[in-house]
């Protein structure tokens, strides 16, 4: 194995050896065919010397040859060294061709690695003269120079680039001459930029160099005050805009020579004094000529008084660019003051005191009151413009401009306010609050809350636009907070409260457009979102009051005469006549299930305008989402029979022969109807009614289809999880079982020719899925049926021992064909009235039964017997006759069959009478039961809960309980502290110290 890595290093010695060799043998022709001046050539090889070399193991190759490197510095390796070698002569091809640029880069790259490489300097140097640099290879070959004072080429390098030098400081010289002469406009010579200004300062400097150089050979110049005299007339000429005449090198040389004889503060102080003589002038010829007639807004005609303002604020505004275009001039004339003298004076460089001086003698001066007529004719024309005329945005920003420039620099010289700032924007801000505050009460005195909104928001947009545009956008934050504070946070409550207009009224008026507005200005303050939500909680909530109160103001539930059975008895003779348009008469109980289902579509309604209002006016806002979600529950739980209502409808639309409505359409409704289920907090009372109406669905056959209902149950399951909907779902398993059931037992009688007297069909339901008692309803059946039962029992004996059947009557229809004396119809009942019917089979025409006959040969409860009577001789289809006559049944009446029933329909469907919507009695039996359930419920979870905790203290015990029972119903506090207390006593289901703990 070493061995193996042995011969593995002496290759990758002898291949590093051989690169070496080649990058050597390259270098060696690269500097043959540069001394022969073939530079391509040289340059050719020199890079394919460099593929050879980089790269190259370091570690290997001072292994091989040892560290070339001085002590204390990096190590070289050869490589190393022959690549400076390279780059370095690679640069000096360039150099060659003139390729300056590659060359400078070339050279730092070898400097990178050796800062100390001579010849690289010098080369670096070569090409920054190359390119115009002569004053940075000055500055390299003279540090080279001082090195080695004896190399002949250096010396001669340096030459050459102080010649250079002086060559582009002539050249800068002659740039200057004549300077002010070529200065055609206002702003030839104003130079603002910060680039241009630091050019401009080399070449100034260059200039004072050579006027330094100038004074030494030419002697001293003229006294100071013959100077200043050049000056003080140059000055004014330029003031008078006659600088074309002029020469910068003259007057810059007189302000140069002053400085140096120590006259700046002279200078500078003569300067400001012609400054502001200057100022004064043109303040008195341009401006003052230009105040306005008069600074109030009334009295005169708007348009008059936008004319004038704009008229002074022009004069402003030419006054400043005439000021700033001869400072400009004057900062370049005296740039050697501001930089030699201002300095250590500690005072301000001569442009910004010319704007010093400009804010003190235009601005704020003491002889005409400027300032005044300035800011007056500002505020003038903003209330010119806030009272919808039109004004010139463009006057009143060219002279904010110029307050936004001017900062009193006498208090503070970093920290100095602008004028608009400290003088305008308080004035400005004042007079807008007066505004507003007047405003508001005159909008609230004129408008609706409608109107008032759009107007409000249109001031916003106006102020807004204004600052943008023509004033600071600094100024739009305490603007705007003066517009929420007089406009909208004390008139919040009168604007959403306000009589025909307010919230209410745009609700109802569909006023999307208004109520979006509403939210916008609302959102803009901190108590806007707040005001809103609760008043459109109460909203909601009053209309949900009112649908309830319709609802619970409709007929009594009670069943009269006319009850379902009539009601659906009639609408079924209609269809078969085809003729008649009037609508069947509804009964009591129809006209309450009818109140139940109006309620439910008053929701769903109410739901629908409140989602539209909260997408398309309320931006999806997720406050006002939840503030509408708790008024929704707040109402619905308000009235104690909306689970009932809500089963109803679903009832109502998943019933087999409804018109006019495809599955779609059913779904649709049916998934509106899971969204206001979500609002209910007994949800266990909801399974309850909603399990009796499904199975009056199933076993009537009446169900629209079977997909629709396991649809129904997918949306509760996800709702309420598989607990909620595992009872609804084994009553469709009952169904298919015995649907199964009964094709065996039809085989079965084929087979075994035992015929049942009487055909029936069995559902075998179980007892724990469907909503029934355990004891059937009291009934005797007449013999045949009994022994059909019989039959079906048996069998169902032989495939399922040890079951037992118990026959629930109450949940059965049949159908018996009648003989009447005009024809036979078929009629089809419920269980228990075929079994009154029965009664009736042996009664020959005149003969009758009893009451009291009636109730001991069926075995029925009297109410039972009195509805399926009321339905069989006092509803629509009279089969029977009733002695006396009348609505109601009276334990002294008579019943006979009547001989003389005609029906033009063949088949006849007679419905027990009943009430769709429960009575205060039923009412009270279903919750009792419910409570009943609940207690079994909380029973189940605190045990389930402590047997997973082991030991919990009685809060949380209550608060987890609440929380697990909640997806079901709303559990009381009291109740589940009842219920802990009850399984306490029970020792063998909780233990002795958890009871401590809970107590503790």
């Amino acid at each position: 194995m070493s061995e193996a890595l042995q011969d593995t290093n002496a290759a990758h010695q002898a291949d590093i050896e051989r690169k070496l060799n080649i990058g050597k043998q390259k270098k060696g022709a690269a500097d043959e065919c540069f001394k022969s001046g073939d530079v391509k050539g040289a340059l050719r090889n020199y890079h394919e010397a460099l593929l050879y070399l980089q790269g190259l193991d370091k570690n290997a190759m001072s292994a091989m040859a040892g560290s070339l490197a001085e002590p204390g510095k990096e190590k070289k390796t050869e490589s190393d060294v022959l690549i400076e070698k390279i780059q370095s002569n690679i640069c000096a091809c360039h150099i060659k061709n003139g390729n300056w640029k590659r060359a400078e880069e070339t050279a730092n790259q070898v400097l990178k690695k050796n800062p100390d490489n001579q010849k690289a300097k010098l080369r670096k140097a070569k090409a920054l003269a190359g390119q115009g640099f002569a004053e940075k290879a000055v500055a390299i070959l003279e540090e080279l120079h001082n090195a080695n004072p004896d190399d002949a080429e250096i010396s001669r390098e340096l030459v050459k680039a102080k010649e250079a030098d002086k060559a582009a400081t002539a050249r800068g010289f002659k740039k200057f001459k004549g300077f002010l002469s070529r200065a055609s406009g206002e702003n030839a010579i104003a130079r603002e930029d910060s680039s241009e200004d630091e050019d401009e300062d080399e070449e100034v400097g260059k200039v004072t160099s050579r006027l330094e150089k100038s004074r030494i050979e030419e002697g001293p110049e003229s006294e100071p005050s013959e100077q200043w005299k050049i000056l003080q007339n140059s000055i004014r000429e330029i003031f008078n805009h006659n600088a074309r005449s002029l020469s910068f090198e003259e007057n810059y040389r007189h302000a140069y020579n002053m400085c140096l004889q120590k006259q700046g503060g002279q200078l500078y102080e003569g300067v400001s004094g012609l400054v502001v003589e200057n100022l004064d002038k043109l303040a008195q010829e341009e401006i003052v000529p230009a105040f306005p007639a008069s600074i109030s807004v009334g009295g005169i005609d708007h348009v008059q008084q936008a004319q004038e303002g704009e008229r002074l604020l022009k004069a402003v505004r030419i006054v400043w660019d005439d000021h700033i275009s001869s400072m400009s001039k004057l900062r370049d004339l005296l740039k050697y003051m501001d930089r030699t003298y201002v300095p250590p004076a500690r005072i301000l460089p001569i442009f910004e005191q010319g704007q010093q001086l400009f804010l003190e003698g235009v601005i704020r001066s003491p002889n005409y009151s400027i300032k005044t007529h300035l800011i007056s004719t500002l505020l003038t024309q903003i209330q010119i413009e806030r009272d919808g005329y039109t004004v010139s945005r463009s006057a009143v920003k060219g002279c904010v401009e110029v307050l936004l420039e001017l900062k009193d620099r006498r208090d503070s010289w970093e920290s100095a306010v602008s004028v608009y700032e400290k003088d305008f924007e308080p004035v400005f801000l004042s007079d807008s609050e007066t505004f507003y505050k007047a405003e508001a009460t005159r909008l609230l005195d004129t408008c609706n809350a409608k109107e008032y909104l759009k107007k409000v928001e249109e001031r916003f947009k106006s102020e807004t636009s204004r600052t943008q545009y023509y004033l600071s956008s600094k100024s739009e934050t305490p603007l705007i907070a003066i517009l929420e504070k007089y406009l909208l946070i004390p008139h919040l409550q009168t604007i959403i409260h306000m009589q025909s207009s307010g919230l209410d009224a745009m609700i109802d008026g569909d006023n999307y457009e208004d109520l979006g507005r509403l939210y916008r200005l609302f959102t803009r303050v901190s108590q806007g979102l707040p005001t809103l939500q609760k008043a459109l909680r109460e909203s909601v909530i009053r209309r949900g009051k009112e649908v309830n109160a319709l609802a619970t103001a409709g007929p009594s539930n009670e069943a009269d005469a006319e009850g379902e059975g009539d009601a659906e008895e009639a609408a079924e003779d209609l269809k078969g006549k085809g003729k008649k348009k009037a609508s069947a008469p509804k009964g009591a109980a129809s006209r309450a299930a009818d109140a139940a289902i109006q309620w439910m579509q008053s929701v769903l309604e109410l739901k629908d305008k409140t989602d539209k209002l909260l997408k398309g006016c309320f931006a999806d806002d997720l406050s006002l989402q939840t503030t509408l979600s708790d008024a929704f529950e707040t109402f619905i739980n308000d009235n104690p029979k909306s689970p009932e209502y809500i089963s109803l409808f679903i009832d109502e639309n998943l019933r087999k022969g409804l018109k006019g409505k495809s599955d779609q359409d059913v779904d649709i409704v049916l998934e509106k109807t899971i969204t206001v289920f979500r609002y209910i907090s007994e949800r266990d009372v909801f399974e309850r009614y909603y399990k009796g109406h499904l199975a009056k669905r199933l076993l009537q056959n009446r169900s629209v289809s079977d997909d629709a209902e396991r649809g129904m149950l997918a949306k509760l399951k996800v709702e309420c999880g598989v607990q909620f909907t595992q009872k609804l779902e084994g009553m469709f398993n009952d169904l298919k079982v015995s649907s199964d059931h009964m094709s065996g037992f039809r085989d079965h009688l084929a087979k075994s020719q035992v015929l049942p007297p009487i055909d029936i069909s069995v559902n075998v339901l179980t007892s724990t899925f469907w909503p029934m008692s355990l004891k059937p309803a009291p009934c005797t059946l007449p013999p045949i049926m009994v022994d059909s039962c019989k039959v079906y029992d048996r069998y169902y004996q032989s495939r399922h021992s040890g079951r037992k059947l118990s026959w629930q009557p109450s949940m059965g229809t049949a159908d018996v064909r009648a003989t009447f004396k005009t024809r036979t119809h078929d009629l089809n009942v419920s269980t228990f009235a075929l079994v009154i019917l029965l009664l009736f089979e042996n009664l020959g025409e005149g003969e009758f039964l009893t009451y009291e006959e009636l109730k001991e040969g069926t075995g029925m409860e009297e109410q039972e017997l009195k509805r399926q009577l009321q339905s069989l001789a006092c509803a629509k289809f009279r089969v029977l006759k009733k002695h006396p006559p009348g609505r109601d049944v009276a334990d002294d009446d008579s019943f006979s069959f009547n001989f003389d029933f005609t029906c033009p329909m063949q088949k006849i469907k007679i419905s027990t009478v009943t009430s769709k919507v429960e009575n205060p009695e039923q009412r009270r039996e279903t919750m009792e039961r419910v409570d009943e359930e609940r207690k079994h419920q909380t029973d189940a979870c605190i045990v389930r809960i402590m047997k997973d905790r082991k030991v919990l203290s009685h809060s949380e015990l209550v608060m987890e309980v609440t929380r697990q029972l909640a997806t079901r119903f709303q559990p009381a506090p009291p109740q589940i502290k009842k219920r802990i207390e009850a399984l306490i006593e029970v020792r063998n289901v909780l233990h002795c110290d958890m009871v401590r703990i809970w107590h503790s």
